[in-house]
């Protein structure tokens, strides 16, 4: 598996064809208590930074974009119905969606761990 970073704060596990995405310990820690979530339409396509969802905490709401273009395969109900996993699990039960890669070289333009620490702390 293959775990990537966008200048916007997603993170973005691959697996195969397929990846989970959703926001990293950074963003979460500057919105606050996250306290809605709005996310994307399953079977719905998008190109690589097209606004595919929104997250509202008691401080700010933010745009979620879409790390690589693809089709969303899967929706986290979970968070929808509890909007604070962002904030308690963020890169596990916090997840947003699943999409099924269109084009997998756009990773080759993301961040990996080291380079996303080093983003974030700046």
């Amino acid at each position: 598996m293959t775990l990537k970073y966008t200048e916007d704060h997603e993170w973005i596990q691959v697996d195969g064809d397929v990846a989970t995405v959703g926001i990293t310990q950074h963003a979460q820690d500057a919105l606050g208590d996250v306290v809605f979530v709005e996310l994307p339409e399953v079977g719905k396509s998008y190109a690589q930074k097209d606004q595919a969802g929104v997250v509202e905490s008691v401080k700010a709401a933010a745009d979620v974009y879409m790390p690589v273009s693809g089709e969303v395969t899967a929706i986290n109900e979970a968070l929808q119905n509890d909007p604070s996993l962002a904030n308690s699990d963020p890169m596990k039960a916090g997840w947003f969606f699943k999409i099924k890669l269109s084009k997998a070289s756009e990773l080759d333009a993301l961040m990996d761990e080291a380079a996303y620490t080093k983003f974030a702390a700046s």
